[in-house]
């Protein structure tokens, strides 16, 4: 069995076909999704999903990216986490991508209201206890920074989570896990171009590892250029399987085991 821990099924390319997604994860095996939402104006829309579907299950949570939307406060966040089925908070992080050209040449220093929201979220998870489903892109040190701030050393009392979409380097993938995090691995992994990130796939002990297809996006090879879905999530789990001496279907166990693991409240 496999588990798709990062998706996006509420995205009107993938909701118009929900019905043979579902035919084609079951015939793929994948039992468990997780339903992430980016922004509060979709967050019903993602808990409505995951309510009407036994295998799936939601996050709360504003993407680092996307602005001109509702700012989440505190309380939205810790309202959202305490109904069924939302089992994380986030998507939540830094997103510096291309940032001169997307943000008309703004600067880091400009990016606080980024750095602000993603201090909330990790404030509602420490409140909540739930894990955190971070993104981070080019703003890794900012992100392992605030983590630690705001107490996410991976003692006790801290929420965790999953650098979800991994795409950094090695030593961004210790310092996550030196702070009690997951990483999660997606279709990026079977890309010509990902030798480096195939290094960090065989370096992530068993016990913090997880897959995903963050679909619509990055659907892997075979199918690279089309639009993704969570019953490809096996076809990462192949080739983690291939670089870690070991199968998809053990991969797929390893991993929907760590997610139950994670995810605790997927199991009330």
């Amino acid at each position: 069995m496999y588990t798709d821990s990062h998706c996006h099924l509420n995205f009107p390319e993938l909701m118009s076909q929900l019905d043979s997604i579902q035919q084609a994860m079951v015939a793929a095996h994948v039992t468990r999704a997780m339903v992430i939402c980016t922004t509060m104006e979709k967050f019903d829309e993602v808990y409505n999903l995951a309510m009407a579907n036994d295998n799936m299950w939601a996050t709360v949570g504003v993407h680092p990216d996307n602005e001109g939307v509702r700012e989440p406060s505190l309380q939205d966040l810790l309202d959202g986490a305490a109904r069924p089925k939302v089992v994380a908070i986030g998507e939540t992080g830094l997103d510096y991508y291309q940032m001169d050209e997307r943000k008309g040449g703004r600067t880091v220093a400009d990016m606080e209201w980024q750095r602000e929201r993603f201090r909330t979220h990790i404030r509602a998870a420490r409140q909540t206890g739930l894990p955190l489903v971070i993104h981070t892109r080019q703003a890794s040190d900012d992100t392992i920074a605030i983590l630690k701030e705001e107490g996410e050393t991976g003692g006790a009392g801290c929420a965790g989570g999953v650098f979800h979409c991994f795409t950094e380097s090695q030593a961004v993938a210790r310092a996550a896990l030196d702070l009690g995090f997951y990483i999660s691995l997606s279709g990026i992994l079977t890309f010509k171009t990902a030798a480096d990130l195939r290094e960090v796939a065989k370096f992530v002990p068993d016990d913090r590892l997880l897959i995903e297809t963050d679909s619509p996006y990055l659907a892997p090879v075979p199918h690279r250029g089309k639009l993704n879905n969570p019953s490809f999530v096996p076809l990462v789990a192949k080739l983690l399987g291939e670089l870690r001496g070991s199968t998809s279907e053990a991969i797929g166990e390893l991993t929907t085991q760590n997610f139950l693991k994670l995810f605790a409240k997927t199991a009330v």
